[in-house]
């Protein structure tokens, strides 16, 4: 080389070398000296003049491995050819190449276990790149060449305008932004929900220059979601509304923007536990599948019907006034009646019984539905298949009712309730038979209450089976007193409805006899008869408790229904007691005595005794007697007296033989 190349070479920072053709090292510069790599260190003969630079692997003095890329240029020296090699230590590159290419590797693979793609907009050139997962998530192959445009016309047209608003906000303001969308895949038939987050990056003067996204597939998990809300909002036995949806749907009847408006439904199946006992909870789950099916295709169009909750549903009815309510109640009636639902062996007849109420201003969701139950239980006082639209003087009968069913416990529980005893008389030989006991409300209260004002509201509560026990409880430690033991007391005991259906109340009573050491004989339970002829199955069950052990059961109020004497061939009764309608003008001619006739001859023919009812003036003891009556009771023939005063005659005048009846009402 000549001097001035050589200097110049010499201070280059790029380290050369110059090899003869035999490949002897002929000169190299101070970068390549100091470098530290001598050409016999490297295969340089491996690099062909004038083509690419070659990466070669150099054992360094430390030990180390580094890289030195080299390119070769042809080269003339002393009239003799050779060659220029270029040397540069490339090691650090090398590691960030290749930290580069593991990121990128990583993050591929990062993608694809999340099930996560990536995208970045270059808003300068307007491009938009796709990571390889994402593009496969779309159903397309790794590097695909996706333009806007045509990812556009994969999103579903109603999320377009989601999309671009969403986008242009974030351009506008800088940071992050987020939407879900749903778009069809390359096959264009495949819809799928994908979850979008993304950041837009700006220059130090605040215009955006590129925005980094990501999509997720989140259809598996919005179908479970769906699935969820499904099972929490709907009834899993008629897949309709549950409650708490139907209740929320009667909310937005009362949302506070706008005038309340529209009307609620209560619907009860009549006798549903019938249902279940006679024929089975299989069957049972089918009328309320049936009558599902059947109340959503008479329902008016925008009306949610729903399941409260074991046989009862609910209507809410948007923008319905009380008259229009009433209306689809009363079809819905009409509808059930006249379609049998299809059971095993037939078709079962279905009543219901509805109550509606208005939605008014001011109203709360508690308040409409307790109208609609107030309306209700007047449909079911009413006598069951039929509607009933609330009115406000339900609600003063039922603080009544309240207010009645409070007083009676109150005094039950602080021993105000007494008994008193009206006798029942032998009509053939004028002695003392029994008594009757007449239960009295004695708690010095204003106004005052008889049996007829508080017994019928406290029969339709729970409230009832607990008097029922507080008589028999009182009956019968009266008959266990010393005196009532030695003079042969009897009691009778009228028992309600509610106790009769009670399946333990039988054995309850044989019990309480036991635990007083009371003989059963001494003690007989009257039903009534509605109340035997409502449910035959149920005083053949208690009838057989008491009989089994002596108990007597007698039959009260016998002629309020007259079509009982069909019946009576099935109640094993040891007592019938003809009803005060049928004796107060037997005296006088007509129907009535041959009506007692008629009650006499078939108790009689079937082993029973005879009772009349009402017996309130002289004249009709003779003409009782001569019809066959055995025995009668009303006030011509006594006056009902404290049941602390009878005992205290029995035990100081100790009467002949008396036999005591119990009972919750006067005739």
């Amino acid at each position: 080389m000549s001097t001035l190349p050589a200097v110049v070479a010499d201070v280059a920072s790029t380290a050369m070398t110059v090899l003869a053709a035999d490949g002897r090292p002929v000169w190299s510069n101070a970068a390549a000296r100091r470098l530290g790599v001598r050409p016999e260190e490297l295969p340089l003969e491996r690099i062909e003049p004038g083509g690419d630079a070659v990466e070669l692997p150099w054992s360094a003095p430390d030990g180390s491995t580094r890289w030195i890329q080299a390119c070769c240029h042809p080269l003339e020296h002393d009239g003799r050819p050779g060659r220029l090699y270029e040397l540069r230590d490339v090691t650090d590159e090398r590691v960030e190449r290749e930290l580069g290419r593991n990121y990128r590797w990583r993050l591929a693979h990062i993608e694809q276990l999340a099930k996560v793609g990536t995208w970045e907009w270059d808003i300068a050139t307007d491009t938009v790149i796709w990571s390889d997962v994402l593009l496969q998530m779309f159903g397309y192959p790794p590097g695909t060449e996706l333009d806007y445009p045509s990812y556009r016309e994969l999103l579903h047209p109603e999320d377009v305008g989601l999309i671009e608003q969403t986008l242009a906000t974030a351009l506008g303001t800088g940071g992050p932004f987020s939407y879900t969308h749903r778009m069809y895949l390359a096959d264009r038939t495949t819809l799928r929900v994908f979850e979008c987050y993304g950041e837009v990056f700006t220059d130090p003067s605040g215009a955006p220059v590129r925005v980094l996204g990501t999509a997720h597939d989140i259809t598996a998990m919005r179908r479970v979601q769906e699935e969820l809300t499904h099972l929490a909002e709907r009834d899993p036995l008629t897949d309709l509304p549950n409650r708490r949806a139907l209740l929320a749907r009667l909310d937005d009847l009362l949302a506070p923007s706008g005038v309340p408006s529209g009307a609620l439904l209560l619907i009860d199946i009549d006798n549903f536990k019938d249902i279940n006992d006679v024929h089975g909870h299989a069957v049972g789950d089918d009328v309320l599948r049936v009558l599902a099916r059947l109340l959503v295709r008479h329902l008016p169009t925008g009306t949610v019907l729903g399941r409260l909750g074991g046989d009862e549903f609910a209507v809410v009815l948007p923008d319905a006034a009380a008259g229009d309510a009433l209306a689809v109640a009363e079809s819905l009636c009409n509808v059930a009646v006249r379609t049998p639902v299809p059971v095993a062996g037939g078709g079962l007849r279905v009543t219901l019984s509805i109550g509606a109420a208005s939605v008014e201003p001011g109203d709360t969701r508690d308040a409409v539905l307790a109208h609609a139950d107030l309306a209700l239980y007047e449909a079911k006082n009413a006598g069951r298949n039929r509607a009933r639209l609330y009115l406000p003087e339900q609600y003063r009968h039922a603080v009544q009712r309240v207010n009645v069913t409070t007083r009676v416990r109150t005094a039950l529980d602080e021993q105000r309730m007494h008994l008193d005893a009206q006798p029942i008389i032998d009509l053939l030989s004028g002695e003392v038979v029994s008594h009757e006991l007449l239960i009295r409300l004695r708690d010095g209260r204003q106004p005052p209450l008889s049996p007829v004002d508080f017994l019928p509201t406290v029969e339709r509560d729970d409230l009832i089976g607990e008097i029922d026990r507080w008589v028999v409880a009182t009956a019968t430690s009266a008959l266990a007193e010393p005196s009532a033991v030695a003079a042969g007391v009897c009691f009778d005991v009228n028992i309600s409805a509610r106790s009769m259906e009670s399946p333990g109340f039988g054995d309850w009573v044989v019990e309480r006899l036991r635990a007083v050491g009371v003989a059963p004989g001494r003690l007989g339970l009257e039903v009534t008869e509605t109340a035997a002829i409502t449910n035959v199955a149920a005083v053949r069950n208690l009838a057989g408790t008491l009989r089994d052990v002596g108990c007597r059961l007698s039959l009260d109020d016998f002629g309020a229904g007259f079509g009982s004497f069909a019946y009576l061939k099935h109640l094993p009764f040891s007592t019938v007691k003809i009803a005060g309608d049928f004796v107060r003008q037997a005296d006088r001619g007509g129907a009535d005595p041959v009506l007692i006739d008629a009650v006499v001859r078939a108790a009689h023919g079937l082993g029973m005794r005879t009772v009349a009812e009402s017996v309130e003036h002289a004249g009709l003891v003779p003409a009782l007697r001569g019809l066959g009556v055995d025995a009668g009771q009303g006030y011509h023939l006594g006056r009902p007296v404290p049941l602390d005063i009878l005992l205290r005659r029995i035990r100081d005048e100790r009467p002949t033989a008396p036999t005591v009846a119990v009972r919750h009402h006067d005739h």
